[in-house]
């Protein structure tokens, strides 16, 4: 719990001060104490209450006290709460070995295929953007609610040379900051300040699926840095198996760059050779611990729709710092409310 306005609870000294105050007059009375002859006609005299009736006020009142001093201080709680302006950057990689057919009928048209349903089942007020990413990455969509513009351009996706992974974050983030002004929009020295200890996360998320390794540009560690460092979250998925296994694309899933154009033509497509590229888990585990995230396999259709289905239960909450000033305030004038009453109540005069 964090205090907005942290000299106020100088106020808290009030009961201390109260205390003695009281000790104090206690003592006084004791020491202007007369002498009676009959300690039972002074009892008579006295109101009919136990000590702890005569306690209970005081006690409820000081509480109040404490109460109203702390709501002064405005505290602020850090709680989870739904993330109603989240931007999801959807950076999907679409390197040659995409069209690799361990997983059929090839892994772009599965990772497509599942990236449509993931856009489709977000809310409607959630921003999607999207990048692509193989020897260069680019913003295909910047962040929008507008579903159908998304779906038209997960229908250009052409493979080509390379897997820029670190700058597809970096991509990702610069394409955040356009929208929220809470994220920087350059990269932050690093040098003295470790990323875990920068903070809250912003709930814009980055989601890198690849099936490989970064072979250009960018490290994936150090633009996860960069990330860190400007509070956005990034899940990383690693798709593929280990299978060897034939690389044909389509016609419409090729670009002119792209190395598999100079393969040999077969099954209604282009075709490459039968060994695949290894994920680099490490680097993927490293993105996703760096920045809060986290990373997922995934070895067939049904898996990355799996993943792709629950990562709104991972981002869908965010710390943020939440005012409960009123409900200290609250239980304060309730404490020093029920304390006068019940001390006139207890007080009053009784007919015999």
């Amino acid at each position: 719990m964090s205090f907005s306005w942290p000299w106020a609870l100088l106020a808290l000294l009030a009961v201390p001060l109260l205390l003695a105050l009281r000790w104090w007059l206690n003592r006084r009375r004791k020491r202007s104490a007369i002498t009676v002859s009959s300690i039972a006609l002074i009892r008579a005299a006295l109101p009919g209450r136990t000590a702890w009736r005569r306690k209970i006020p005081v006690y409820l009142f000081l509480t109040g006290l404490l109460a109203l001093a702390v709501g002064a201080g405005r505290p602020q709680a850090s709680l989870s709460v739904p993330a109603n302006n989240t931007s999801i950057l959807l950076a999907i990689d679409v390197s040659g070995s995409m069209c690799t057919t361990d997983i059929a009928p090839n892994r772009l048209a599965v990772a497509s295929d599942a990236a449509r349903e993931f856009i489709k089942a977000q809310d409607d007020g959630t921003k999607i953007g999207l990048v692509a990413f193989s020897g260069i990455s680019g913003l295909l969509v910047a962040p929008t609610t507008d579903k159908n513009a998304l779906l038209d351009a997960m229908d250009t996706l052409k493979t080509a040379r390379g897997t820029a992974i670190g700058q597809a974050i970096l991509t990702s983030l610069d394409a955040i900051a356009e929208n929220n002004p809470e994220v920087a929009a350059t990269g932050i020295d690093l040098t003295d300040t470790p990323p875990n200890t920068l903070g809250d996360y912003v709930p814009d998320t980055i989601v890198v699926l690849t099936d490989g390794a970064n072979s250009t540009g960018v490290d994936p560690v150090t633009a996860a840095e960069q990330a860190a460092a400007r509070h956005v979250r990034v899940y990383t998925i690693g798709f593929g198996t280990t299978q060897p296994a034939q690389m044909v694309c389509t016609p419409d899933q090729v670009s002119g760059d792209s190395f598999m154009g100079r393969g040999n033509r077969g099954g209604g497509g282009f075709g490459g050779g039968g060994r695949n590229q290894q994920i680099d888990e490490q680097a993927l585990n490293s993105v996703a611990d760096l920045t809060g995230g986290r990373y997922f396999r995934a070895e067939d259709a049904d898996q990355l729709n799996d993943v792709l289905g629950d990562l709104p239960k991972e981002f869908g909450l965010h710390k943020q710092n939440v005012e409960i000033a009123a409900w200290f305030l609250l239980a304060g004038f309730l404490c020093a409310f029920t304390a006068t009453g019940l001390s006139l109540w207890w007080s009053r005069p009784r007919l015999t």
